[in-house]
This record gives structure tokens, C-alpha cells and sequence, in this order.
């Protein structure tokens, strides 16, 4: 048997006798050997352990997907480009619900098992610490089957979209499914005639097919994490919003199934205003594109939220748009701001959400009352609707754990949106807003195409105010079973936990609009 990695006999016979005694050895070029064992099949994440796998960090992902109308399938291939952490003698993929049909690594065909939601490798040849190593795996998908809230996949009359937050990427695609695992993407869809291929990225150009497909490649400039990767197929109209804007601004474009244009598209004229309005406040925008995608389905367990900020391209639910500017326009900023916290600025863990979705609904909410529009609870101004959410604390943290401490199944509850929104106006009120806006900055500066945990956060806001009591208050106000004192508004109180049971629409999250 030639070696498949290191090429030569010996080192061939030298791993031969290792794997009969049973150990764990890897063989060397020179005959030596190295000691290895498998990776860890998730990353310990608090809310979900089994996501991401331990022994090699993805750093770009090639993905193929081509949907076939006649039998509603996607057939897949992934191609990973990865580099170990460790010595190898075995690696997990989070996949779940594909029929894979082949795997390789580094262009020799593997063993592989299905354990669950993890795709086991065992390697013939182990792989040594910090080696660069590609995976090619083949499979294919039913988008039908595989929807959220368990999938990633939101099927279509015309094709497919994908909804892969929290942990549904690895329905999508084999791969490392944890935020904490930013990559670089290439993505090739490849849609049937009288259709198109979108995602997440600058398009970088089509290739007709002699069967009348149409292959469009798309690649990201700014590492995405899993759980915001868009590709989709459609009969799709694409609008440039900005053809003349200069190569420093993002490309501004809308996809559009072409059917739904004249419903949505007064909707959809309104990001360039919200983008500016935002970029004063938060600064140059970090991605190199931006959009909304309407996916082509309204039914109500298409996909459970009104909105979702994969990178580059925000899918919406289409009727969710057809509404009046007050109805959606503090949502449609939520996403957008997205773009800083949550894709530019990702959660490290999942235990992080309230980052992203308390600065998402923060800015979202201040859009809405300087324009006067009532939120869903009729409240007009900040303080009205913080005074409100702060009597809320103590029943929310009962019900829904403190802010930064959430479980699988109460993650996408108030306390992560409206609850971070609050704790991040508690510091703004403790350390002035001049000195919020500096944390913001640095937030947004230090972290930018990277990961921040709610701990980084509380160490940053912390030299930026240059305050050392802003710690245990931070990890009072994100951690603490009890709502504390509100600086400057000592008036304002706690409605006690036993006071009364919290309903659905108590909790439920402006996941779905605010």
C-alpha cells in the first residue's frame, strides 16, 4: 500500500504495525512515527455542545450546489480547506440529513460513519499538527425535508433559500458548524433555465451550461461563520441600487423573486436611507455587500422568524415587506446593523446572542422613536419602553435564565433582544453616552472579521471608560439571577417573579419583528 500523504513504503510499514498493535501513531516521511488521536466531536459550546469539532480549524469552504427542478434535489459537494489543530488520527463534520456519496481527503477516499448529527473520518493516514489538509465530500440534499427551526433549508416553488441560524448549516452543507469558526467562502449555484443562483458575496460572474443551467460564482471578502451563509435559486429579478457608487462602498443590490417586485420594492427602496442613518453612527459599512432577499414562500412553517441577517444577503419572509414603512422599518434596521454586530462582529459562543441581537434591536429601536412610531407595545420613546422592559427583568430571568446565559431552547427569547438592549442602555447610563459611543467604536474597530465574547466585551468596555466598577456591573447586568439598580432612574422598579405567568408574547422576541 503506498502512502498516501507522505509517500513512502517504509513510513507505510511503520503505520502498518501500529494500527495492529492498536495505537495511535502516525507515520513520518523519514520512518519515524507521531502520536495522534481523533478530534473532539464539538467545541463544548454551553447552549449546543455537539456543534463545531475539535482537531482543525476550516479556513475556506468551497461549496457547489445544484438544484434540479424535475426532482426538487440538491446535489451537493464541499470542498474544506482546513488546517490541524492537533494530531489526527480521526476528525468529526457536523452533517445532518445529506446522502453523502463519497469522501476524500487530500484526494484519497476515506472510511466515514454517520454517528448522529457527526460525520466520523477515520483516517488511513493521520494527519500531524498545523498541516493544511483538504476534504471533498459529495452528497445530496432534499430541501423539502430539512427546514428550520431542525434545518437550514426554506424550499420554494422555483428552488430553495437557506436559513441556517442557529444549527442548520451542517443540513446544508458538511462542515464546522459553530460560529466560532469564521472561513472564506466560494460559492457556486447552479440553477436550471429560467432560473437564477444567488449568495452570499460579490458576484464574480456566470458560465452557461450545455443543459441550459446557468452556474453563477459568488465569493465572500470578509470571513462569514456558518450559521449566516446564503445560496439560493429562484426565478429572481437582481436590482442594483447603487450602479455609480465608488469601489470603496458596498454593492447595494435586492433578489427579487420577479413575480412579488411590484408588491416589495417600495420596501426595499428604503435601504439606502437606513444605511445612511446608520453609517453615522456606527461608521463605514464592514461587508462588501448588501441586500435583501425575499424568499418565494409565505407559508407559516417556512421559516420561523420574520427576518434573518445571512451575510451580505438578509432573507425576509416576502409579505413581512408588503407593509407600510412605521410596520417594518425598525426591523429592516435591525438587520441591517446586523452587519456590524453579528456578521462583521460575531457572537464567540452562542451564550454571546445577546451581543449581536441587543445591539441589533438597540439601534432598531432608536430608529424607530426618532420617527415617532409606536412599538408593538404602543411605547414612543427609549426611556418609556426600557422603563417597561426594566419592570420585566426578574420575571425574564426566571423564565429565560440571565442575558448571557441562555439554553437551546429558550436561546431566541426577549431576554437576548430586548433584555441586551437593556443592559446595553444600563451602560450607556452609567458611563454617558460620549464614552458608549467610544466602546462601540472599539468594539466594531478591535473585532472587525472576528468573533467577541460577552467576557472580551465587558474587558473592552471596561478600559475604553477607563471605569474598573464597569466589570461587576457589566457581569451583574448579563449574568446575575436578579435585575439590578438602573443608573439615573432610581424610580423605576421590578415587578416581582411571582407576580404573574409570563405568556408567549411576553417572551417572544423581536426575532419576529419589535
Amino acid at each position: 500500500m503506498l502512502v498516501r500523504r507522505h509517500g513512502r513504503l517504509a513510513a507505510a510499514a511503520v503505520l502498518s504495525t501500529a494500527l495492529i498493535l492498536g495505537s495511535s501513531l502516525g507515520a513520518q516521511a523519514d520512518g519515524g512515527t507521531f502520536p495522534a488521536s481523533p478530534g473532539a466531536p464539538g467545541v463544548g459550546d454551553a447552549v449546543y455542545p455537539n456543534l463545531g469539532n475539535g482537531g482543525y480549524q476550516a479556513d475556506r469552504y468551497e461549496l457547489d450546489l445544484k438544484y434540479d427542478p424535475t426532482t426538487k434535489l440538491v446535489a451537493g459537494h464541499v470542498k474544506i480547506f482546513a488546517t490541524a489543530t492537533q494530531n489526527l488520527s480521526a476528525f468529526n463534520l457536523d452533517s445532518f440529513g445529506l446522502d453523502i456519496t463519497e469522501l476524500r481527503v487530500d484526494g484519497s477516499t476515506e472510511l466515514y460513519r454517520q454517528d448522529g448529527e457527526e460525520l466520523v473520518v477515520s483516517l488511513e493516514w493521520p494527519i500531524r499538527n498545523a498541516t493544511k489538509f483538504v476534504v471533498d465530500v459529495s452528497y445530496t440534499a432534499d430541501p423539502r425535508k430539512i427546514k428550520p427551526p431542525a434545518g437550514g433549508w426554506v424550499a420554494t416553488p422555483d428552488g430553495f433559500a437557506t436559513a441556517p441560524q442557529p444549527s442548520g448549516a451542517h443540513t446544508i452543507f458538511p462542515g464546522n458548524d459553530h460560529p466560532s469558526d469564521k472561513a472564506d467562502y466560494v460559492i457556486r449555484i447552479t440553477a436550471p433555465q429560467g432560473t437564477i443562483g444567488v449568495a452570499s458575496g460579490n458576484h464574480i460572474g456566470d458560465q452557461v451550461n450545455a443543459d441550459g443551467s446557468t452556474t453563477s460564482t459568488y465569493r465572500t471578502v470578509n470571513p462569514v461563520a456558518t450559521e449566516l451563509v446564503q445560496a439560493s435559486v429562484g426565478e429572481y429579478t437582481i436590482i442594483r441600487r447603487n450602479p455609480d457608487a465608488p469601489v470603496t462602498d458596498p454593492v447595494l443590490r435586492d433578489v427579487v423573486p420577479t413575480a412579488r417586485l411590484p408588491k416589495v420594492d417600495a420596501a426595499l427602496k428604503l435601504t439606502a436611507g437606513q444605511l445612511n442613518w446608520v453609517t453615522q453612527r456606527l461608521g463605514a459599512f464592514p461587508l462588501e455587500a448588501y441586500g435583501i432577499l425575499p424568499a418565494n414562500n409565505d407559508a407559516s412553517d417556512a421559516f420561523d422568524f420574520t427576518g434573518l441577517e445571512t451575510q451580505t444577503l438578509t432573507l425576509y419572509k416576502p409579505n413581512y415587506l408588503t407593509q407600510t414603512e412605521d410596520k417594518i422599518g425598525s426591523h429592516m434596521m435591525h438587520e441591517l446593523v446586523h452587519s456590524w454586530f453579528g456578521n462583521s462582529l460575531t457572537p464567540a459562543s452562542w451564550s454571546d446572542l445577546w451581543f449581536n441581537e441587543g445591539h441589533a434591536d438597540y439601534y432598531g429601536l432608536l430608529y424607530r422613536y426618532e420617527r415617532g412610531w409606536p412599538d408593538s407595545r404602543g411605547y414612543t420613546t427609549m426611556v418609556d419602553r426600557m422603563k417597561y422592559t426594566y419592570s420585566q427583568g426578574d420575571l425574564w430571568r426566571k423564565s429565560s435564565g440571565p442575558v448571557a446565559k441562555p439554553n437551546a431552547q429558550n436561546l431566541f427569547d426577549n431576554q437576548r433582544y430586548t433584555g441586551g438592549v437593556l443592559a446595553l442602555y444600563a451602560l450607556a447610563e452609567k458611563v454617558g453616552q460620549d464614552k458608549f459611543h467610544q466602546i462601540e467604536q472599539a468594539a466594531i474597530t478591535t473585532h472587525r472579521n472576528n468573533t467577541i465574547s460577552t467576557d472580551q466585551y465587558i474587558t473592552l468596555a471596561t478600559t475604553v471608560s477607563g471605569d474598573p466598577t464597569v466589570r461587576p456591573f457589566l457581569e451583574d447586568w448579563l449574568y446575575g439571577t436578579k435585575t439590578p439598580p438602573m443608573p439615573n432612574h432610581p424610580d423605576w422598579t421590578v415587578v416581582p417573579p411571582t407576580a404573574k405567568t409570563l405568556t408567549p408574547t411576553d417572551l417572544q422576541s423581536d426575532r419576529r419583528g419589535n
